[in-house]
């Protein structure tokens, strides 16, 4: 099965990581980054007007150019594990019930930046990776494995037996999240936009965490929450 991809940045970096079966581009199409890897590679290319790219698309944001890619492949959660003990201080997303494709996207492109092993997500109620998510991560899809799993208190103690402790984010918690040290393998819980962490899986976190904040808004966009938490951890490991 494929699926389509698009934007620049998107089908760039897909197409630096050979991911791209075949590829759309709208009629006078110059943006020379993707020209250039286009001469590199033998990827089928078809040139088509822009009405055909919107419906291509779906009304999404193409930037006059579209790539074929296979259906997104997840990882799955001993991979995700093993593949994390080759860094220092392993750490992971949890994302309970997050549902818009952006905010999945940003915290892919966070995870990235802060060097997280990867992003865990529920199978049922819970945006999966598609085209949006591909677009709003600006690449960092192909750098940032996903793994999608039925029952996220069994992944939690799967990841306990693991050595992880669970670092959840709620605004209720009494304890500040830069009052952790993140020092050791690390799971990061970010819940949905409207209901925030189940309450098995608030029950089964080693930490619940807040973000202080002293506007009018109490709360925070999940991906805005999830860099602030990625970025905290960075500083908190790393910085002198």
């Amino acid at each position: 099965m494929s699926q389509y991809i698009y934007g620049r940045n998107t089908v760039l970096s897909a197409l630096k990581e050979n991911k791209v079966k075949s590829i759309y581009i709208c009629e006078n199409f110059s943006f020379d980054p993707i020209l250039k890897e286009l001469n590199k590679k033998a990827v089928e290319t078809k040139i088509v007007n822009k009405k055909e790219l919107d419906r291509l698309a779906n009304g999404g944001n193409h930037q006059n150019v579209i790539g074929v890619v296979e259906d997104y492949k997840y990882t799955a959660l001993n991979t995700l594990i093993e593949n994390a003990k080759k860094t220092k201080y392993p750490l992971l997303v949890i994302l309970d019930g997050v549902q818009d494709p952006h905010n999945l996207g940003a915290i892919m492109r966070s995870c990235d930046a802060f060097g997280a092993d990867g992003i865990i997500i529920k199978k049922h109620g819970q945006v999966a990776v598609n085209s949006t998510v591909a677009k709003t991560s600006t690449g960092a899809i192909d750098y940032v494995p996903v793994c999608m799993v039925t029952n996220l208190v069994q992944s939690i103690n799967t990841l306990k037996d693991n050595g992880y402790w669970i670092v959840s984010s709620d605004a209720s918690a009494k304890l500040n999240y830069c009052n952790v040290d993140y020092k050791c393998p690390i799971a990061v819980v970010i819940g949905s936009e409207g209901e925030g962490i189940s309450r098995l899986v608030l029950e089964n976190s080693d930490f619940v965490t807040k973000i202080d904040m002293i506007g009018h808004i109490n709360s925070l966009n999940a991906s805005v929450a999830a860099a602030l938490y990625l970025a905290q951890i960075y500083n908190n490991r790393f910085s002198s």
